[in-house]
């Protein structure tokens, strides 16, 4: 992760974005509007839809998706089981890797919900 923060993260993550999405409006407006029809409520609902990219971009490796799909997470009222069965799976379907990001995700959760500090950090 290139920030200390979650929050670091998303906020620069965004700027960036901002950026882009000056240079590439067509493409970026795509994208937000995939991303909403994508997440909006239907036979799954938002929280399950969330739970579900969060499981991805701890497969796929990616800080800013965990930061941002936790994020959505905490709003939605994500229990902090709901989160565990979601990133058992995704260790289970993406290995050791998904394992590593496993715990960076329960960081951005305590993060974002105030739960405090990473607890089992290696010494």
């Amino acid at each position: 992760m290139e920030s200390s923060t979650y929050r670091d993260l998303t906020r620069g993550t965004s700027a960036r974005l901002g950026t882009l999405r000056a240079g590439a409006p067509d493409v970026m407006k795509s994208v937000a509007d995939l991303g909403r029809f994508a997440m909006a409520d239907g036979a799954l609902d938002k929280k399950t839809k969330e739970l579900i990219a969060l499981a991805l971009g701890v497969a796929a490796r990616c800080d800013a998706c965990i930061g941002y799909h936790m994020q959505a997470l905490v709003k939605l009222g994500v229990s902090r089981q709901e989160l565990d069965e979601t990133l058992g799976v995704a260790v289970y379907m993406g290995g050791g890797p998904s394992l590593m990001y496993a715990a960076n995700a329960i960081a951005a959760f305590e993060e974002f919900s105030g739960a405090g500090a990473f607890q089992g950090k290696a010494d």
